[in-house]
């Protein structure tokens, strides 16, 4: 049995002229959800062995902001790969994980993030900024992971967790 979490990447900047989308910063509510997400991460007892994570900014600030307040030791991959991907691509970043790790985390993006979830398990869910999926797959090795071996374990989305009023609304 393997566990991977999909994160992805916390509420960034939207409109900043001359900044290409590779290069788009958090704003103030995602540097608020990610250390939010990774304190989730450790109450429920979700700890990586391993994260791989979009080379986006957007992704490296999330993946090192919920490292940072998780505690959590795993290094983190950068993969090419991640960024701008299919869901596809993202099932062959998966089967590429080392068998060492028996928990590992993605960092992405959407619709990526929605299509894993949606591959792996048959469910059709929402992956807002900064929502965290569990998916518990029946495969003793990365390599052996395969659209339908997967069971959505469960679903964290910071508005749910965290309360609307940090939202605004």
């Amino acid at each position: 049995m393997k566990r991977l979490i999909l994160l992805r990447h916390a509420k960034s900047e939207q409109y900043l002229t001359g900044v290409a989308d590779f290069d788009r910063p958090l704003n103030t509510r995602g540097l608020n959800t990610a250390p939010f997400m990774g304190e989730l991460l450790v109450r429920e007892n979700l700890v990586p062995d391993i994260v791989i994570c979009s080379p986006a900014k957007r992704t490296v600030q999330t993946a090192d902001l919920v490292r940072e307040s998780s505690g959590i030791n795993a290094g983190i991959v950068y993969d090419d790969r991640i960024y701008e991907a299919a869901t596809g691509t993202l099932l062959n970043v998966i089967s590429d994980l080392p068998d060492t790790a028996n928990t590992a985390m993605m960092v992405g993006h959407n619709p990526g993030m929605e299509g894993v979830v949606r591959a792996l398990t048959g469910a059709v869910e929402t992956m807002p900024t900064a929502a965290l999926a569990v998916i518990d797959i029946d495969a003793a090795k990365w390599k052996n992971t395969e659209p339908g071996s997967g069971k959505l374990a469960a679903i964290f989305r910071p508005k749910d967790e965290m309360g609307m009023s940090v939202f605004g609304q």
